[in-house]
């Protein structure tokens, strides 16, 4: 009867989450053992979808799920190790995939890596919720149960995941289905020459070592049509000012932007994006400077934005803020951005006016980054205030590197008899290359005999600070 139960689970799970609401109905599986089949009535025949077209949605699947056991507190090598044991649910997704998308194959219709993000990630959380703790078993082993009385359900999921992370066997340099998919790319076809996708990325100015370097951290883009895929998004990136030069790039960073319908998701996010702030008259540099923003979901994009509000920017600052600085949308919301808003406010600093002029901050780690910095300089004598201080002149202080910047020019400012005060004034300092620019410019100073400023020192042009050395040293020999 409860086998029963679950094949009728897996039917439901296969229609569209408007028609049913799985997460309201706890289902009981037997303590031992279940089976079911990922086979469906006969309804849809899997044999309309092209083998290669099959291979491309399986390396999606894999990417969603190991995103997804990501989400879930694993580690990328135990991810990993989960999806390499886990091909009967990866079959179990791509019927899912099939069922809920029917009539889009019937029609003979690739799905883009957005509408197959969009039907399994729910899906997904779902089964976390059903399952908790043995979630991992639950996909490894499927279609076959783990027995929850042997799982210690008092231990944290952590501890579970840690667990069988120990007992797992090392994952192999390069699985068989990513062989096959860099074979695909490497082979030469009956005319001698490399399949036609290869070839025009080649003469894009893309090396093939970098395309199979790609190929292995993304295997379905080595089932990326030319026609259908990856030159319509290379033409719109050209249409859009990007120079060609700039796609290799492009494409290395983010080689899911050719999965991506240009009339279905790519242009209505951009439109969307613009709506939010983005000027669309900078495309060309937000792309090449972050591509994956146009593959995140909307409530991802929107989160971030409210975010941004709710921080007290005006419209004009989170327009600039997204434009500049588009790499703040991967930034997490609740695990990155407000905890990171918290710490800067309990140090009194103005969150917004730091968010506007240095959003990069709130992408680093609050104890790996940030309080090493704040507790170097209270060590060396400033206060709070102090702090506060600089960091409302130079937004950029906390994004530099404690042990191969800031101690290295602290440690030359002390040299140069300057008072510590001088760098509250002047924070900027920190910004300027020690062996380019602080020691060459300091020693000209020094040489000439004359006093500047910290900040007439670093910040002037040559032909400007020249001036001001000339002035004073001519002020001096009158005295």
């Amino acid at each position: 009867m409860e086998a029963s139960i679950f094949i009728h689970f897996l039917e439901l799970s296969s229609l569209p989450r408007s028609t049913i609401s799985l997460p309201r109905t706890r289902i009981s599986f037997p303590r031992r053992h279940f089976s079911c089949s990922a086979k469906y009535d006969g309804s849809f025949n899997l044999r309309v979808v092209p083998s290669n077209l099959l291979a491309a949605e399986k390396e999606e699947a894999k990417a969603v799920l190991t995103l997804f056991l990501k989400k879930q507190g694993l580690t990328n090598a135990a991810a990993s190790r989960t999806i390499n044991k886990s091909d009967l649910f990866i079959d179990h997704l791509i019927s899912r995939l099939h069922s809920v998308h029917k009539s889009r194959y019937l029609v003979g219709r690739e799905l883009t890596t957005l509408e197959i993000r969009e039907a399994l990630s729910p899906y997904l959380d779902v089964l976390a919720e059903e399952y908790g703790d043995i979630l991992i078993n639950v996909v490894e082993n499927f279609p076959s149960a783990p027995d929850k009385e042997h799982c210690d359900e008092s231990l944290p999921k952590s501890t579970v995941k840690e667990s069988s992370e120990t007992i797992s066997p090392p994952t192999a340099p390069l699985d068989s289905k990513k062989l096959k998919a860099l074979a695909r790319v490497s082979n030469l076809g009956p005319s001698g020459k490399l399949p036609p996708h290869i070839v025009y990325l080649v003469d894009l100015g893309m090396e093939l070592k970098t395309i199979k370097e790609v190929i292995r951290k993304f295997p379905a883009f080595a089932y990326y049509s030319l026609e259908g895929k990856i030159k319509p998004v290379v033409e719109f990136l050209i249409e859009l000012g990007v120079p060609k030069s700039d796609i290799p790039i492009i494409l290395t960073k983010r080689p899911q932007l050719c999965g991506i319908s240009l009339s279905e998701n790519l242009i209505p996010t951009m439109t969307f994006l613009e709506n939010l702030g983005v000027d669309k008259r900078q495309w060309a540099k937000v792309i090449y400077r972050f591509p994956a923003l146009l593959t995140y979901s909307r409530p991802k994009l929107t989160a971030t934005v409210d975010f941004l509000y709710e921080m007290g920017l005006s419209a004009e600052s989170v327009s600039k803020t997204l434009t500049r600085c588009p790499n703040i949308i991967s930034y997490s919301v609740e695990d990155k951005l407000r905890p990171t808003a918290e710490y800067f406010g309990s140090l009194g600093v103005d969150v917004a006016l730091l968010l506007a002029r240095a959003p990069q901050t709130f992408g680093l780690s609050i104890e790996g980054n940030l309080k090493p910095v704040t507790e170097f300089f209270l060590g060396m004598g400033y206060t709070i205030e102090d702090i506060r201080t600089m960091i409302s002149r130079y937004g950029a202080l906390y994004t530099f590197s404690l042990k191969e910047n800031v101690i290295p020019k602290w440690e030359f400012f002390l040299t140069t008899g300057y008072p510590k005060y001088e760098l509250v004034k002047f924070p900027q300092y920190f910004g300027y290359s020690l062996e380019e620019r602080i020691k060459p410019r300091y020693a000209i100073v020094k040489d000439r005999g004359v006093k500047l400023l910290l900040n007439q020192v670093l910040s002037l042009s040559d032909i400007e600070f020249h001036k001001v050395l000339k002035r004073k040293s001519e002020k001096l020999l009158s005295d």
